[in-house]
């Protein structure tokens, strides 16, 4: 088809699936949720970081496991990569895919990270605390709270494996989530138990399989989960030693003794145990213990984990986690850096802000742009009304100057529709009289304010409201 067709041809508007748009108002919300984000992780001492929307394929492919490779946007080379193609090799999709597709969309901001870090490792100081709020993309079936696109709001430190870093991970997500007003539970497990629960099955071999199928129980539920153990190879008696593990009740402290009773033969077993009671004894030396508790069930399937796992979940709204990561000890390796440990700990935007959304938690503030709108007079009211916008958005107050000289009504029409709260007007009797009429849209209230009492228009703004 020629480009000439296809230009004239008419389509549907539309975004992809698992994509959306945002107006000002949501972008206002989302802001309110960036910024306070961002402003947690500068106030422990965390920089920022961008890296590119694309990475080789080859820096994406292996660090997800097998259902994450499947997720993974792949970008066609440039020019024509079918015309080496043999026709028996269309027959593959997967093999097929890498010989046509040099790059990849973003999984996640980890593995890009690992990558960063053994490019840059030179200008870097190590413990390297960053964060970093760009999007990432998976191919997955879009749903509610599951998108295509989405953000990521991430912190990890690299280069240190002290515990005090899971630790600041637990006081930033409470932090955060208490700012937002979002009630959570944070859940905790360690990957180096469920290896330990592995070989206390009889399957070791089996770990990604066992870690996949648990981290799906919540979504699925426990005879789903045992059915897919079960066709990986399990026997049903070892899936069923798991169940009274993974439903374990009690306190944290109660289920670390569980654990060191049942792995007592684990030399990984106890060491994941071990680092659970440092980890739980650091929080509640900081006092950070409420709605922080040991999960067995929680598996987090990215196969790059090697010690703690952390997953938060809002107490009001079914939605999945909003929060998760982990500890990550040799991710760095696979691109030639072995040693270096890390934790991150990453906040999903979309997800909060469903929460929010649902709560009614957003504060109205975040429903607005402009403050007041100055109505559009004409002639010499627009000349008297230019200078005073200046003056008030150097007093950080948000005006617009209706552009229009339109009817009043089409301009009290649009404030109502912005969500605009109060209204000016400067014509020619405010000019005479050297004052602003200023209206609140809501109570219908209205004041006069003479111009050189510009400075006191917030006070004044305060008594509109009352």
């Amino acid at each position: 088809m020629q480009l000439t067709t296809i230009l004239k041809m008419s389509y549907k508007a539309s975004t992809p699936k698992g994509t959306r748009d945002f107006g000002p108002i949501e972008m206002a919300r989302r802001d309110y949720i960036f910024n306070t984000i961002r402003d947690s992780f500068k106030l422990y001492g965390y920089s920022p970081i961008e890296t590119p929307a694309m990475e080789n394929l080859s820096t994406l492919l292996g660090k997800y496991g097998e259902e994450g490779d499947r997720l993974l946007f792949k970008v066609l080379n440039s020019g024509e990569p079918f015309s080496k193609i043999a026709p028996e090799e269309l027959e593959d999709s997967n093999a097929l895919s890498l010989r046509v597709c040099e790059k990849g969309l973003r999984y996640d901001l980890t593995v890009p990270l690992a990558r960063f870090v053994v490019q840059h490792r030179n200008n870097i100081t190590f413990p390297f605390k960053r964060y970093q709020i760009q999007p990432v993309w998976r191919a997955d079936r879009p749903q509610k709270g599951r998108y295509r696109e989405f953000y990521q709001c991430d912190i990890d430190v690299i280069g240190s494996d002290s515990l005090l870093n899971e630790l600041e991970m637990v006081q930033i997500a409470q932090e955060i989530f208490k700012k937002l007003g979002v009630a959570i539970t944070i859940k905790i497990n360690n990957r180096k138990v469920l290896v330990a629960l592995s070989q206390y099955i009889g399957h070791p071999d089996k770990l990604i399989a066992i870690t996949t199928a648990i981290d799906k129980i919540e979504k699925v539920g426990f005879n789903n989960a045992k059915s897919e153990l079960v066709a990986a190879g399990i026997s049903e008696e070892g899936v069923e030693m798991l169940r009274p593990i993974l439903s374990l009740s009690g306190s944290n402290t109660q289920k670390i003794a569980f654990l060191k009773e049942i792995l007592s033969s684990s030399t990984v077993g106890l060491e994941g145990v071990s680092e659970l009671e440092e980890l739980f004894n650091l929080i509640e030396s900081a006092g950070v213990g409420e709605s922080v508790e040991i999960d067995l069930s929680l598996a987090r399937g990215l196969n790059y984990y090697t010690g703690a796992i952390f997953e938060v979940k809002a107490a009001q709204v079914e939605i999945g986690s909003i929060c998760g990561g982990g500890r990550y000890d040799n991710l760095t390796g696979i691109f030639g850096l072995p040693g270096l440990s890390g934790v991150g700990i990453s906040f999903g935007a979309d997800r909060i802000y469903d929460v929010l959304l649902a709560t009614n938690t957003f504060p109205p503030a975040t429903n607005l742009s402009t403050q007041i709108l100055f109505a559009n007079m004409g002639g010499e009211g627009v000349q008297a009304t230019l200078p005073l916008l200046s003056k008030l958005r150097s007093m950080d107050i948000t005006v617009e100057l209706f552009p229009n000289n339109d009817r009043l009504r089409k301009q009290f029409d649009y404030a109502s529709k912005r969500a605009i709260p109060y209204i000016a007007f400067v014509g020619s009797r405010e000019i005479e009289d050297g004052e602003i009429s200023l209206k609140n849209l809501k109570t219908g209230s209205e004041i006069k304010l003479p111009i050189e009492e510009l400075d006191s228009i917030k006070e004044k703004i305060e008594l509109l409201n009352l």
